[in-house]
């Protein structure tokens, strides 16, 4: 190159600097990063997303990356899409009410789940321990925090009369409520005990749990790496999104496979990893990843996922549906009569009768 250059951010992506010779055609950009998404700073916390303004290509899901201190609160708030969640590091606060009058509180640390059907109004707070972080999905590409429902927005554009009538109040007694949305603020700590903090409730508690333990289950183990999966078989609740939380170790790959059923929207977490897209039509395309990117595929547009670094990859795999869907190229190869493939690949049939019959969604 003889012109302007930017080496760091060539370092980053050297499959697309320098592409494989199997990449061909106009594939759409598959990557945005995090680090280059806007910061809404606040006193209690920070939040930045990557919604279809940034990547255009994905229309099915959007995220947000959000940080609150030690005490400090997502404040009441609701959505028109359902809220599903990844605890990334420290522990927080949930609370919810549901649709007809149960409510729910539970404290959530690093590898758990919560999911917040559309419309319930919800609030997170971060607890002692320098607080949490974590990442929020939304089954819609088009969403926005900025597009959120929020208590102070909605007092603060209401008529007091009708406030106080509605809540059966002095009208004095809303003097002091916020001018406009606050968003993420800074509050006094939750009692320590979850008890504590309960509400009577006369209804009882949710009829489905809002709060999945994900590190907590058994993962499906592989030789290069295991995934755990959370969709409606073990986390009922979640019937808009469904999960996989893939760790692929050094030197090993996530397999070749595709998704019938629904785009695939990624986050990887840590480690540094390269994924080839093939699209039909002669087209493909390779792509860098690293902690904060966002990727994204096509529903059945195969992939896979390599690990390029010298410490595991880790990402969220994260789909637009009740279930979690895959089909593997090894195991489609292993389970049609091997004379056919044989006839199609020029490959031999001993390597064919070598393929196992089973899964390897870590190879």
């Amino acid at each position: 190159m003889l012109g302007p250059r930017n080496p760091v951010r060539e370092q980053e992506n050297p499959d697309v600097l320098r592409p494989p010779s199997t990449d061909r055609g106009s594939l759409p950009n598959l990557r945005f990063s995090s680090a280059d998404s806007h910061v809404k700073m606040r006193e209690g916390g920070w939040s930045r997303e990557v919604t279809q303004r940034e990547l255009p290509i994905s229309t099915t899901m959007a995220g947000v990356n959000m940080r609150l201190k030690s005490g400090g609160v997502r404040e009441l708030h609701w959505h028109k899409q359902a809220e599903w969640a990844f605890m990334l590091a420290g522990n927080a606060r949930v609370t919810a009410v549901d649709n007809d009058g149960h409510n729910f509180i539970a404290d959530v640390g690093a590898g758990d789940l919560w999911y917040f059907p559309s419309g319930i109004p919800h609030s997170i707070q971060g607890l002692p321990g320098d607080g949490c972080e974590f990442l929020l999905a939304f089954p819609d590409g088009e969403f926005s925090e900025d597009s959120t429902f929020a208590i102070t927005d909605l007092f603060a554009h209401n008529d007091r009369n009708v406030l106080a009538k509605n809540l059966g109040v002095n009208v004095k007694a809303l003097d002091g409520i916020p001018k406009e949305e606050r968003f993420i603020f800074q509050a006094e700590l939750p009692p320590p005990r979850l008890e504590a903090d309960a509400v009577s409730d006369p209804l009882g508690a949710v009829p489905l749990d809002m709060v999945f333990r994900l590190t907590q289950q058994p993962p499906h183990q592989s030789s290069g790496g295991n995934v755990r999966i959370a969709d409606t078989r073990n986390f009922p609740i979640s019937t808009d999104v469904a999960a996989a939380l893939v760790e692929v170790n050094p030197g090993h790959m996530r397999e070749l496979h595709w998704h019938p059923n629904a785009d695939e929207w990624q986050y990887y977490i840590s480690g540094k990893g390269r994924m080839t897209v093939f699209a039909a039509e002669a087209r493909a395309r390779t792509f860098d990843y690293q902690a904060g990117d966002v990727g994204y595929v096509p529903m059945s547009m195969s992939h896979f996922i390599e690990n390029t670094g010298s410490e595991p990859l880790r990402l969220l795999e994260l789909f637009k549906s009740p279930r979690f869907m895959d089909v593997s190229l090894a195991q489609w190869m292993a389970l049609t009569p091997h004379e056919l493939v044989a006839a199609h690949l020029n490959i031999d049939r001993d390597i064919l009768n070598r393929l196992r019959k089973d899964k390897q969604p870590v190879v």
